[in-house]
């Protein structure tokens, strides 16, 4: 009686509304990191235009942006012992037949989105119409940072398929491959000495992530192969990779400190504000309109339409990763911290996010299609040339094909976006209005790239349930005495090994001790 009775009260105190006090502390204390997140970025934007006043020398705004730089070699640190150990365990972890239909809606969605996002780029472009300026041609003052060299649109295409295949896995690790040009002299024994442009194959500094995912990908699956003789090898990146993220969970707590002087120290160091936005700022506001259209529209509404889940309860659970986006301008600095969130906040599972996030963090950039679509429209307004239907798609398609070899840094899609300008004849020069205000347009652009990985993340989540229910079913149905599934969620080598022992030397009444 006495049991029932204490029962019966705790029962009441359940059932007891809870004070608003507790609940909101509760609400506080559970979303803390989104609060101090978006809190960072706010107060950043607010010290940066304060700061300025102050006309802080070139040196004092390096040193004034230390914090912020320091949360991007973290993540940096972080990205190769994530992307290696989570997807060789991934290919490992996976059927080899799941795995490539997992890949194969991975890189689907992938490719719909992209195009759709190209799409919108140049309708925003033909609208807004950000190139006519009543025929004057805008200039903006040199920048430091030089135009990328015009490349064949073949010698594009062919460094990216070099660069799955790297030579050297070490170091693809902080190398890639690109072609150069030069000039070499035919004929040099008539009178007419021509010059044949040869294109020269150099290493340049940037990360292979690419070919450092697609060998990863190739181990895992090879491991799987092995069975038994693998599997110390798939417990040792298990391991690696939970160890990976533990030091990722640290990190996210100083993400907020770093966002704060990231943001800051750009609104420091940009010059005349005014007057870039004055020539510009129809431009900016066609790429930034085209990316809140795709990302608070198109991609919720897709999510939407398959899953029939509340689109925005899933971005709300982003916030963090989404900040560090904005701040850093980086896809690739900013994974760890979607694959964290991914998993804590929107309930991916472990095999999902990290075999698709690294993927889409290398290959879907949303943003980038869009914002290039936009500029190749933006230049040719601005030459007054007009585009034909045929140039039209030919500007759809060269975006949303060269996006995927657009690298995951800070301007990454300014280098791919000669290639654009090749494909459909438009001059080159004029990328250094691109460049002028690449570094607001590529915070827009990462957080779309960024948002369209987790939103991809969330569908195959969605297929993967209802695909493992419906398996589960059938099971079910057929041998009912059977119990398979709880044990084989890893599917790693080394648990069907241990079951294999007990069956055979374990005693009979085996049944009754694991009740």
């Amino acid at each position: 009686q006495a049991v029932s009775l204490a029962n019966g009260l705790a029962d009441l105190r359940k059932k007891s509304p809870e004070p608003i006090s507790s609940r909101l502390k509760r609400i506080f204390v559970a979303n803390l990191l989104v609060i101090l997140t978006v809190t960072a970025v706010i107060i950043g934007i607010f010290i940066g235009l304060g700061v300025r006043n102050a006309k802080l020398s070139q040196a004092q705004i390096i040193y004034f942006g230390f914090p912020g730089e320091l949360l991007v070699r973290l993540l940096k640190m972080i990205i190769i012992p994530l992307v290696v150990c989570s997807l060789v365990s991934g290919a490992a972890s996976i059927d080899p037949k799941a795995l490539g239909k997992l890949g194969g809606w991975a890189m689907l969605f992938f490719l719909v989105t992209t195009l759709i996002s190209s799409a919108i780029g140049v309708i925003m472009a033909f609208i807004i119409k950000p190139g006519s300026s009543d025929g004057i041609k805008l200039t903006v003052a040199s920048t430091d940072d030089q135009v990328p060299e015009a490349k064949e649109v073949v010698d594009s295409f062919l460094d990216l398929i070099r660069n799955i295949f790297p030579a050297n896995l070490v170091a693809a690790a902080f190398q890639s491959y690109a072609t150069g040009y030069k000039f070499v002299k035919n004929n040099m024994n008539t009178t007419n000495v021509t010059l044949e442009k040869v294109p020269v194959g150099t290493d340049v500094d940037g990360m292979n992530i690419l070919g450092l995912i697609v060998f990863a990908m190739a181990f895992g699956v090879a491991l799987r192969k092995l069975g038994e003789e693998g599997e110390i090898l798939i417990r040792f990146f298990n391991s690696f990779n939970e160890a990976t993220m533990v030091l990722v969970s640290w990190i996210m707590w100083y993400a907020p400190l770093g966002i704060m002087f990231l943001v800051a120290a750009k609104i420091v160091e940009m010059e005349d504000v005014g007057k870039l936005f004055a020539s510009l700022g129809k431009y900016i506001a066609c790429c930034v309109v085209g990316h809140a259209v795709h990302g608070l529209l198109v991609l919720p509404l897709i999510y939407f339409l398959i899953t029939r889940k509340n689109p925005f309860t899933f971005l709300l659970g982003l916030i963090t990763a989404l900040a560090t986006a904005f701040g850093t301008s980086s896809s690739s600095a900013t994974l760890p911290l979607m694959m964290k969130c991914v998993e804590e906040n929107n309930g991916v599972s472990k095999h999902i996010s990290r075999f698709i996030l690294p993927i889409g963090a290398t290959v879907n950039m949303d943003g980038a299609a869009c914002f290039q679509c936009v500029a190749a429209v933006f230049i040719a307004q601005q030459n007054n040339i007009p585009l034909n239907f045929v140039q039209v798609i030919t500007i759809l398609v060269t975006a949303t094909a060269s996006s995927v070899g657009a690298a995951g840094i800070p301007a990454g899609g300014v280098l791919t976006l000669a290639i654009i300008l090749e494909a459909v004849g438009l001059p080159t020069e004029d990328l250094s209005l691109i460049l002028a205000v690449d570094w607001l347009v590529d915070r827009t652009c990462t957080v779309i790239n960024v948002e369209g990985d987790a939103f991809g993340a969330g569908i195959l989540q969605h297929f993967t349930d209802r695909i493992s229910k419906r398996e589960g079913m059938e099971l079910s149905e057929v041998c009912l005495g059977e119990k398979e599934g709880p044990s084989k969620t890893e599917g790693s080598p080394l648990i069907e090994k241990q079951n294999v022992e007990l069956e055979v030397t374990g005693p009979q009444p085996c049944e009754e001790s694991v009740m």
